[in-house]
């Protein structure tokens, strides 16, 4: 793929008044956030929610904290509105690995039942997998996904692995590492089939994908509502459908251990919930403000200037091609190729990670994929393409001096 490919800047989204998105958001004004796809960033709107909640809370505890579960149940009436689903199918968890290890923790694998994971899978998911299959005398089977594969090669690579032995199938809808989607549709629908139970790890899925869950008849997706749904950190969905769903129980037992799913997850004890109670008012917010069907345009249009735009900068200093070839490239993730010398293992990300964020002021991801290394960028509504402009004239020659000496 060459980076000759010209792609034309989207108008950045302002305010109602004419002023710029950012401003909506509290972000350090000397730090280039090019990384909502790890922690996202709150809407000011949303951070005072939650501040009035918590203070509430601390006001009068003892009222507070009785009335919690039906405040909770109100805010998953808004979300399940948001994701499309039944909110008799939605429970609140902390985030989407947690979301993950409830069901875990809650199905009964046979002895000796297989895992099955792709190698774009998240790394703390599969290493939940692994400690569940080996608790069943088990394994976990990876499936090699190649970075180029479109939906057709992607699903018959997964297709060929699931056999007699396969358990349970878990699986992202938008990989973490290498932001690209994959065929979980197909995939339900091959395991509904089979009988084998299949749970979708949409963590980067609200926001993006307008209705992750359209034709998707898996048994249990969980995804992330601080990532690109913008909330307050610490809010995710977990979507449970079909008798499957009876056995699943919060990770901490609480005094709604008696009720039916998803009531027994609304009752926390003393847990902070604000960011749950917070929710509604970021979403509403990006939706008054611009819509969610234009804010989504929005991003994708931008994840491809600033793709194009930070690998012409590498490839003009390098002379190599630095546009991976991607089958199914996420909506506002996208990856730029590194130098070989940069970046080409988990740990070696993360140390640059943290090195452009202290030394650059510029808050990235960095992954590795196949023995190679990655940036990965993301897109939100208060970014423009002048960040990116600015990450490929400042950082990107600072970055490649790094590898020359690494």
């Amino acid at each position: 793929m060459s980076t000759g490919l010209a792609v034309a800047p989207p108008e950045p989204l302002s305010l109602p008044d004419g002023g710029p998105a950012a401003r909506a958001w509290s972000l350090a004004t000397d730090m280039l956030h090019l990384n909502h796809g790890s922690f996202g960033a709150v809407p000011v709107a949303a951070q005072v929610e939650q501040d009035r909640l918590r203070e509430r809370a601390e006001r009068a505890p003892v009222v507070w904290f009785p009335d919690q579960p039906r405040r909770i149940a109100e805010a998953r009436d808004v979300i399940a509105a948001f994701l499309r689903v039944p909110v008799g199918d939605l429970a609140l968890v902390p985030n989407a690995s947690a979301g993950v290890s409830t069901v875990l923790t809650s199905l009964t694998l046979r002895p000796g039942a297989e895992i099955l994971v792709s190698d774009h899978g998240y790394g703390a998911v599969t290493m939940a997998a692994q400690r569940v299959a080996a608790r069943c005398g088990g394994r976990v089977r990876t499936v090699h996904v190649p970075l180029s594969a479109d939906a057709d090669d992607a699903f018959a690579a997964v297709a060929e692995q699931v056999g007699a032995a396969t358990g349970l199938i878990l699986l992202d809808q938008i990989t973490s590492s290498t932001g690209r989607l994959l065929p979980v549709g197909r995939i339900a629908d091959l395991a509904r089939e089979r009988g084998i139970p299949f749970l979708v790890d949409g963590a980067h899925a609200p926001g993006m994908l307008a209705a992750p869950l359209d034709g998707l008849d898996c048994d249990f997706w969980t995804g992330n509502l601080h990532k690109f749904g913008c909330t307050p950190r610490g809010t995710s969905a977990l979507v449970v459908r079909g008798p499957l769903r009876e056995a699943l129980h919060p990770l901490i037992d609480s005094w709604g251990a008696e009720l039916p799913f998803p009531e027994r997850f609304d009752h926390t004890g003393t847990q902070d919930t604000s960011a749950w109670l917070a929710a509604p008012a970021a979403l509403s917010f990006v939706e008054r403000t611009w819509g969610w069907d234009t804010a989504r345009g929005y991003l994708s249009a931008l994840a491809d200037y600033g793709q194009h735009v930070v690998a012409q900068a590498i490839t003009r200093h390098t002379g190599q091609d630095a546009l991976p070839s991607v089958g199914t490239p996420a909506p506002a993730l996208r990856l730029v190729r590194l130098p070989d010398t940069l970046g080409p293992g988990r740990f070696e990300g993360n140390a640059l990670r943290d090195r452009a964020a202290h030394e650059l002021g510029a808050e990235t991801a960095f992954t590795a994929f196949d023995g190679v290394g990655y940036l990965r960028l993301s897109a939100h509504v208060y970014n423009t393409p002048a960040d990116y402009e600015e990450f490929a004239e400042r950082c990107v020659p600072a970055l490649l001096a790094w590898g020359r000496t690494a």
